[in-house]
């Protein structure tokens, strides 16, 4: 019996650590889940690949954003800024690097400061995998900068995202150098 019981719960321990998926800490838990490489690999038809099932899940995310976000202004309102620093993403990640967060609490501390700005963060990709899954992973990398930078004090109401994927590299060529400089995100500006 007390070998029974202790097999029970042994076995309730290891799904107990197998079923948990680890969250990044820059995430919400109402974030989108990680990017598993699927889509870009093609290996499970049963996943949302096709181009209708993409778009019709891109045309939800963009009503449920403008429902909340109806005055934040157009992308084309918001312009360069020296003053915040891009940060840069590991392959097929969202994650926030450990030697980024150091540049995200200087934006963090100039956008504190300068209070009435707006903040656009731009999502970025490399040209590797489909352009359905680089819109998706730089819309994460988007909200991690987004969550990253509300987490450190600046408020929600204050920042917008978009992702571009892969549609404006900062870097033309396809090497690894290259398609590291274009996995970021990017920071634009609009003064109140």
């Amino acid at each position: 019996m007390v070998k029974h019981g202790l097999v029970i719960g042994m076995s309730m321990a290891a799904l107990l650590t197998v079923g948990c998926a680890r969250q990044p800490a820059t995430m919400t838990t109402s974030s989108a889940p990680a990017p598993t490489g699927a889509a870009m690999r093609g290996a499970d038809p049963g996943l949302a690949s096709t181009s209708e099932a993409v778009r019709n899940a891109a045309e939800a995310r963009s009503a449920a954003r403008l429902a909340g976000t109806a005055d934040r202004p157009a992308p084309s309102e918001f312009s360069e800024v020296r003053d915040l620093a891009d940060i840069h993403f590991d392959f097929d990640r969202y994650d926030i690097r450990a030697e980024h967060a150091t540049i995200l609490d200087a934006n963090t501390a100039w956008l504190k400061a300068n209070a009435n700005s707006l903040v656009l963060i731009e999502g970025h990709c490399d040209t590797r995998g489909t352009n359905e899954y680089n819109v998706a992973l730089g819309d994460r990398r988007a909200k991690a900068t987004m969550n990253y930078l509300v987490a450190h004090g600046v408020k929600s109401t204050r920042i917008s995202i978009i992702s571009y994927g892969e549609e404006r590299p900062s870097c033309a060529t396809n090497d690894e150098a290259c398609w590291a400089k274009n996995r970021r995100a990017h920071f634009l500006l609009k003064r109140g």
